[in-house]
């Protein structure tokens, strides 16, 4: 079973920039590379919504909207970690920001773009912007 664990967030001004990262353990290397992986951000009295999320291979990476052009997902395999560039940060940008992992298949990261759907989560890093 893989464990997720979150880091990286933090209050900043509108504008500004955070770089969050993802760190999984507890599969072997080669595992770890069978998953797609995603981030999604949470605020109270709102369901959970997807962010960006990247396949197994690191070949394809998928965004919301809002996030195109700001974020930027990347994973560095070698280090069993996925990172999520936050850049241009806004207000609405302001939320529990977790990262979750999913099986290797073309439907399962569908999932996660559509459906904020996963298979294992981690705890959550929050990001707050002032405005």
């Amino acid at each position: 079973q893989v464990q997720l664990v979150e880091s990286g967030g933090g209050l900043v001004q509108a504008g500004g920039s955070l770089r969050l990262s993802c760190v999984a353990s507890g599969r072997t290397f080669s595992d770890y590379l069978s998953y797609n992986m995603g981030w999604f951000r949470q605020t109270p009295g709102k369901e959970r919504e997807f962010v960006a999320a990247i396949s197994w291979s690191g070949g394809r990476t998928y965004y919301t909207d809002s996030a195109k052009g700001r974020f930027t997902i990347s994973r560095d395999s070698a280090k069993n970690i996925v990172y999520l560039q936050l850049n241009n940060l806004q207000a609405e940008d302001t939320g529990n920001y977790s990262c979750a992992a999913e099986d290797s298949s073309y439907i399962a990261i569908q999932a996660m773009c559509l459906l904020a759907r996963g298979n294992i989560w981690g705890q959550g890093t929050q990001v707050t912007v002032s405005s």
